[in-house]
């Protein structure tokens, strides 16, 4: 390479932000791109075109979720252990999905609103009178904390305990969420459990618990829909059923959390934007909110493992190798998103990859991030007249989810 490229495999690097002056760059002159990993690992692809992005995606035949989705190498029995429904291929997959996809299927997210509306109500008036906070404390973190406990039924009192577990697992790369730190003390004694964290081992415990309660009296929430039998006379396991529990503690807070820190990050830089919501038709803001998504792109890479050896813009890729799908790039890809660079609440088209759009392994929670993510922003819009930066945001540290862990900021209440 002619220039400088950033290390995109090492978490530090996107404490300062996504470099994405390397993805353009890697975009331009290498898009499959042969990636050392600074921790001594094997190496992988890195697609970082919109079309390659999509084609491994709609391929899973041969880019298998298999062997795991993040960059780490695990043998048999790690990978065994420690999978959940987004390290799985067709057709166990599919049929894991069905059995637990109709809560969060668009129909019947859309009778959520109302709810939703509600938490985030509550969430914002709880901070009127205080003028300077957090919003990722304060706000980003406590609704989608809230609107999981409603949907799995779960006591408001535990929501706090559970979050702080699932920040451990999805931010097991962050010394402020864990003290297991991935790439900086020796995890191998919890090498099969999720996300390689001896926390996984409290959710199991707390899920089993909570679903033995519901085979005694079932309730109408998403755990008690997990046990029911399907036309049929298909059930989850039990270990199926701690995964999912652990996967929606972990990955059903953390994302929402970090698209709304990110959104309103959005419209303290354009203020003129901010004063335009209340005016704006719901289809205008539904646009807004798709422009935020692709612009922060908050998972920014999936893995896949090749199945069979491949030729992808004149390289070979072997059967067996790891490849890096880079949402965070292909979100900006210049062939596909016009001055992809710029915010354009209005875009259209907008056909971004942030939930892994037209995959098998499409968000399952996309729907409902949506909904949270409108009606926060339109709940906000109805009682901060302004709101700027009150400090310095501070960045996770991850190269799997792009976030701010804080944003102070600064409001004048209507």
């Amino acid at each position: 390479m002619a220039t400088p490229l950033a290390d995109i495999t090492s978490h530090d690097t996107y404490v300062e932000g996504v470099p994405h002056d390397t993805f353009a760059y890697l975009r331009a002159n290498d898009p499959v791109h042969w990636t050392e990993e600074s921790d001594g690992g094997r190496g992988f692809w890195s697609l970082t075109k919109y079309d390659d992005v999509l084609f491994a995606s709609s391929n899973a035949e041969i880019f298998s979720s298999r062997l795991g989705i993040r960059l780490e190498d695990m043998d048999p029995e790690e990978t065994e252990a420690r999978r959940t429904m987004m390290e799985m291929d067709s057709p166990e997959h599919t049929r894991l999905r069905r059995l637990v996809s109709r809560p969060f299927a668009p129909k019947s997210i859309n009778g959520y609103e109302e709810a939703v509306r509600d938490l985030a109500a509550q969430v914002l008036d709880k901070q009127r009178g205080n003028t300077e906070f957090d919003f990722v404390a304060t706000v980003a973190r406590e609704l989608p904390m809230r609107m999981l406990g409603r949907l799995l039924g779960l006591p408001d009192d535990d929501l706090e305990w559970l979050v702080q577990r699932g920040d451990a697992l999805i931010g097991n790369t962050d010394p402020d969420f864990t003290d297991y730190v991935v790439d900086q003390v020796d995890t191998s004694a919890y090498r099969l459990l999720p996300f390689r964290s001896p926390v996984a081992l409290e959710l199991f415990e707390y899920a089993s618990q909570a679903l033995a309660q519901r085979r005694i009296e079932p309730t109408h929430d998403v755990l008690s829909a997990l046990l029911e039998t399907t036309i049929g006379g298909d059930t989850l396991d039990e270990l199926a059923l701690q995964n999912f529990f652990t996967l929606m503690v972990a990955a059903g807070n953390d994302t929402t959390r970090y698209s709304l820190t990110n959104g309103l990050r959005v419209l303290i830089e354009r203020p003129e934007l901010y004063r335009r919501i209340p005016a704006m038709a719901i289809e205008e803001r539904k646009a807004l909110v798709e422009e935020m998504l692709r612009w922060s792109t908050v998972t920014m890479h999936f893995r896949r493992t090749l199945t069979q050896d491949t030729e992808l813009r004149g390289k070979t890729l072997k059967a067996g190798d790891k490849v890096v799908l880079w949402f965070s790039s292909a979100n900006y890809d210049e062939e596909h998103f016009d001055n992809p660079h710029e915010f354009r609440e209005d875009r259209s088209p907008n056909d971004h990859v942030a939930f892994g759009l037209r995959s098998s392994h499409l968000c399952l929670g996309a729907h409902l991030a949506r909904l949270e993510m409108r009606v926060v922003f339109e709940e906000i819009v109805k009682r901060w007249e302004t709101v700027e930066l009150a400090g310095t945001p501070e960045r996770l540290r991850s190269n799997f989810i792009g976030g701010m862990k804080q944003l102070p900021i600064r409001v004048t209440w209507i």
